[in-house]
């Protein structure tokens, strides 16, 4: 078959793809050539050597200009590239805690939060309640404070402590940078 068929992309249109009757012109710096018909708009652009592209289809009458798509479509990839580069992926970590800690592995755990934290990970705090822990949510409360206390320098409680089945989670996010 050989023949490719193309099924939908953010590609403009350009030169012979355009398929109004008239369309606005617009030149690479900015001047406003008028309405013409497309061929006319064509012919302009293969005047000055660069391609007739479709910026607002949406437009009465479309609007097209005269450019150098080659050079359009490498400078736009390489906005892209540089605001990929410029993102961060924020992870969160967890943090498991359990009713009967002790004040060491409790601050332990605060140190790998506060390292996760400045790190600019969001973390997730849990403690797994067993058997007849159960009958005590209460005390989870009291560590899951305590450790957002331990932590409020370096980040804030984003969904506060609630009791979900047999476990209790929170969420605390890190404080931003000003």
């Amino acid at each position: 078959m050989g023949r490719c068929i193309r099924i939908s992309t953010k590609e403009l249109q350009i030169n012979e793809e355009i398929r109004e009757q008239e369309v606005r012109v617009i030149t690479d710096d900015g001047e406003q050539l008028g309405i013409m018909s497309s061929e006319d708009a064509l012919k302009q652009a293969e005047e000055r050597g660069y391609d007739l592209v479709l910026i607002a289809p949406a437009a009465k009458p479309p609007v097209c200009k005269i450019m150098d798509y080659g050079k359009y479509r490498f400078e736009m990839a390489k906005r892209e590239k540089e605001a990929k580069k410029n993102q961060r992926i924020v992870e969160i970590k967890e943090i498991r805690l359990s009713l009967n800690i002790d004040k060491h592995d409790f601050d332990t755990k605060v140190g790998h939060a506060i390292k996760f934290l400045t790190g600019g990970d969001k973390v997730k705090v849990s403690i797994r309640f067993r058997g007849r822990e159960m009958a005590h949510p209460e005390n989870g409360l009291v560590i899951m404070s305590d450790f957002s206390e331990a932590v409020q320098e370096y980040g804030s409680v984003e969904k506060a402590a609630k009791l979900e089945g047999r476990q209790m989670l929170m969420f605390i996010a890190p404080k931003t940078k000003k």
